[in-house]
């Protein structure tokens, strides 16, 4: 696909839109949108990237308090520093939108609470989430009394084989008891 373009082909759309849950509508304005942030009118679609910073300043992520994190799981620059080829930044977008399914969205909600990538979300997994949701500032921050309960009654409800850690099959299952989750995570394009 390392084509030098100014718009997709047709062939680039048919191909996105098969793998993608996206719409080739969308597609054509994921790229005008990645276009705007490159401020670029020409697109090597095999070797352009956005860099992570510029992809969190976008509106649609830019109060998100797991940008960054966003950023790193969709990102597959050999240097994992965040930054986003036009596919990835179609990844996240079709993950993001309302046609994707539960599964694939709780996947990457799992990935992206997995700080530390052990495919776990284990105690230190857990406070960085809490810490992101209320601020991490020292003034939002849970007490460590407030967090070390808050932790143990997450554990309680979500670590079916009481390990100490919440794998993905344990995190999907709570999530499914949530149906608000499917509908908050994403991004309106």
């Amino acid at each position: 696909m390392g084509v030098s373009a100014s718009q997709l082909s047709k062939e680039q759309l048919t191909e996105y839109q098969e793998l993608t849950f996206l719409t080739k509508q969308d597609i054509l304005h994921a790229y005008r949108l990645f276009k705007q942030l490159l401020s670029a009118e020409q697109i090597d679609l095999q070797y352009t990237r956005v860099p992570q910073k510029t992809v969190c300043e976008m509106p649609e992520l830019k109060a998100n308090p797991f940008r960054e994190r966003i950023c790193l799981v969709f990102s597959t620059a050999a240097e994992k520093d965040g930054s986003m080829s036009f596919e990835d930044f179609l990844d996240m977008l079709s993950v993001f939108s309302d046609s994707a399914t539960p599964e694939i969205k709780s996947h990457y909600a799992f990935k992206i609470f997995d700080f530390d990538g052990d495919g776990t979300l284990n105690k230190e997994d857990l406070k960085k989430l809490v810490n992101c949701l209320t601020g991490g500032t020292d003034n939002s921050q849970l007490t460590e009394s407030d967090m070390n309960q808050l932790i143990n009654n997450i554990l309680e409800e979500s670590d079916i084989d009481k390990d100490g850690t919440v794998n993905l099959s344990e995190f999907q299952h709570v999530i499914s008891r949530s149906p608000d989750f499917v509908s908050s995570f994403r991004i309106v394009l």
